[in-house]
């Protein structure tokens, strides 16, 4: 049997798709999630490779990269499309997803360095908002063409629980209504709803980011 540990902080963030994709494909793994600032991530970070997280270690092998990291699973547990066409769908909705959080992270940088209130409204204005109405156009098109209501092909792929998990981040930033967004409030609630993940979504820690 493999053994399978993701390291990462507590809070949702850049590993949260990758636990998922864990609870969907029904496999057993070792979620350690370290306290912002904890003295074990000042030691471990001279060890990991590259000095961040996440990092998730297969039988001791270590892959680091968020991205990298959830594409394998993906890969491996059957959760990134069923032909070579839908993977590089799914890879691309991803990579649209960093292109907003780019923008997006502008403003919590911003917040974050007690920037003045109307400086942080500008880069909202000018920058975030433009953004966000760009990405949610782009997710509505595709999925105003699905037939299954996910993103990719007829069932759930990393693409979906990136993209859901980011409305939840959103959602608890008041960056999100989903009274406003009708399809992409299906989506986030047609991943929740999955009987592999209802329980696990119920129950885990509730973190801003």
């Amino acid at each position: 049997m493999v053994n399978y540990k993701l390291t990462y902080f507590e809070v949702r963030g850049l590993a949260e798709p990758t636990r998922q994709v864990f609870h969907l494909a029904g496999v057993e793994f070792e979620d350690v999630r370290l306290p912002q600032g904890d003295k074990k991530w000042e030691d471990l970070k001279t060890k990991v490779p590259f000095g961040q997280l996440p990092v998730l270690s297969v039988d001791g092998f270590e892959i680091p990269q968020s991205a990298a990291i959830l594409r394998y699973v993906s890969r491996k547990f059957g959760f990134a499309g069923k032909t070579p066409e839908e993977e590089a769908w799914a890879d691309a909705i991803v990579d649209q997803f960093k292109d907003f959080v780019a923008s997006f992270r502008q403003v919590i940088i911003a917040v974050r360095e007690n920037k003045p209130a109307e400086e942080i409204e500008r880069i909202k204005k000018e920058i975030s908002d433009p953004a966000k109405e760009s990405y949610f156009k782009i997710l509505n098109g595709i999925l105003a063409k699905s037939k299954s209501g996910f993103l990719v092909g007829d069932s759930v792929t990393f693409a979906d629980l990136v993209v859901a998990d980011n409305l939840v981040t959103l959602e608890k930033n008041g960056a999100f209504n989903r009274s406003e967004q009708p399809k992409l409030t299906a989506l986030l609630e047609k991943v929740h709803n999955l009987p592999k993940l209802r329980n696990y979504i119920a129950s885990r820690p509730d973190t801003q980011f």
